[in-house]
């Protein structure tokens, strides 16, 4: 079923991974498929009926050629380390165009722990939808496949179903994947997995290790600052949640913050505020941190410092350009980043939902404030009109260009959690496919879908996640 099959981590020692088979459901079924996803690996849309398709991606029929394999690290999680975690639910079944194909909820593995080595239904569909959602946005992320569904029990904090999801990435290779080796000082072998990384994603460094590094601290900030353009809050940024890609990885307890919030956090377990949607970027220089750490052996101090410094001119770079687009700004000029600052604080103050401002912001958006808000409103509109006319746009050219980067579609999280209801509840995977296609085209007005653009209903009761999957 899957042709152009590769193998290019599973050829490293046995070191960096356990090769092993999955654990197949009894009596699976399909319950969401990406069209999108699928082309990545060379699938069309009739894939998803193919005979062998839910066998294949249940790891009951093995791909061809291909030994399955869970991989081995460790990594700071909440900013202790521990010492060796790894694919505790996941396995990597096969290689494709240059995607790594691999199964969530696949069954025990070496790394399990006190784990049971199986996913559920909710966070399959959470993660199915929200990696389509990012790569609709044009955020660097892993692409999600498909889910296999079962009628298996599975403990969380109630029981549920357990679930199956398949993950695509040209790497799944994270930070944690160096201090695994790093700090059971197998330096031999992280070498060669250095080595293989740069060989493989990133030939433009090779026999330049810092270079990779620094290429590495920027593609992280990158990333982080396209979070925040679209307040994206991951949730559960540890060191082995961090790929060393610099794409987005392991959707947890993440959410898409609406009532703006410097200090929103969508995971209930992170009492501390630990990944804030504040503390994004900081998190992301202490795991280039911890990254920095793990590969001392390897690099100079003085290589890695020099990486480092890095992070902020890219991080900044990046969250500034992308701001002035979502401003309508075609020009930079030095007071814009005042005017940014006031941005935030009237967002913040009046907990102003972040998505729908910036996507009014071109015609009216003082409707979407309330009462005791609109002086407020007024005061920054006046420097906001007052720095466009200083652009040299007129409003149609400015509307156009700002709805080209502010999406009207997110994945909202009573959106996410109707879907999750409807197929937990009534075995109904409609609303998944429905959401999927609508996210598909974020900055589209689909008017026919205008009520998934909107923020749930104010008596709606909230919404907990966790890290329970």
């Amino acid at each position: 079923m899957l042709n152009n099959t590769q193998r290019r981590f599973g050829n490293l020692p046995e070191t960096f991974y356990s090769a092993l088979s999955s654990q197949p459901f009894a009596h699976p079924h399909l319950v969401a498929f990406s069209e999108p996803a699928a082309a990545l690996i060379g699938l069309d849309a009739s894939a998803q009926n193919h005979p062998d398709f839910i066998s294949t991606f249940t790891g009951e029929k093995p791909v061809e050629g291909f030994q399955p394999y869970a991989a081995v690290y460790s990594g700071h999680q909440f900013g202790g380390y521990v010492p060796q975690l790894g694919d505790g639910r996941a396995l990597t079944i096969g290689e494709a165009n240059g995607w790594e194909i691999q199964l969530k909820g696949s069954g025990l593995t070496p790394y399990s722990r006190f784990g049971d080595g199986r996913a559920v239904l909710r966070s399959c569909i959470r993660e199915y939808l929200c990696s389509e959602a990012m790569a609709a946005l044009g955020i660097p992320t892993t692409r999600a496949l498909c889910i296999i569904g079962s009628d298996e029990p599975v403990r969380r904090e109630q029981v549920e179903r357990a679930a199956m999801m398949t993950r695509l990435s040209p790497s799944h290779i994270r930070f944690g994947s160096f201090e695994y080796f790093a700090h059971t000082n197998q330096h031999e072998a992280l070498q060669q997995l250095v080595d293989f990384t740069i060989e493989h994603h990133f030939p433009a460094f090779k026999g330049d290790e810092a270079g990779w590094y620094t290429e590495v601290v920027e593609r992280t900030a990158r990333l982080i600052a396209d979070w925040q353009l679209v307040g994206f809050t991951h949730g559960v940024l540890n060191t082995d949640n961090m790929s060393i890609l610099g794409i987005t990885l392991d959707y947890g307890p993440f959410a898409f913050m609406e009532a703006f919030d410097a200090g929103f956090t969508p995971n209930h377990s992170d009492e501390g505020g630990r990944y804030a949607f504040e503390q994004q970027p900081a998190v992301g220089m202490w795991n280039l941190n911890m990254l920095a750490v793990a590969l001392s052996p390897l690099l100079s101090s003085d290589a890695l410092k020099e990486g480092l410094r890095r992070y902020e001119p890219a991080f900044l770079a990046r969250f500034e350009a992308g701001m002035r687009a979502k401003l309508g700004l075609a020009e930079s000029l030095p007071e814009d980043r005042m005017l940014m600052r006031d941005t935030i604080q009237l967002l913040h103050k009046t907990r102003m939902d972040y998505t729908r401002f910036f996507r009014a912001l071109p015609d009216d958006a003082s409707t979407l404030f309330k009462d005791e808000h609109q002086a407020e409103y007024a005061e920054w509109a006046k420097k906001y009109a007052a720095r466009l006319t200083q652009e040299n746009r007129n409003a149609q050219q400015r509307k156009a260009a700002m709805h080209t980067v502010n999406p009207k579609y997110i994945l909202r999280t009573h959106l996410a959690e109707a879907a999750i209801r409807k197929a937990e509840d009534e075995q109904d995977f409609s609303e998944i496919d429905k959401l999927r296609r609508i996210l598909k085209n974020p900055f589209d007005e689909q008017p026919e879908y205008a009520d998934y653009a909107l923020p749930p209903a104010d008596d709606a009761p909230e919404i907990c996640l966790s890290c329970s999957s």
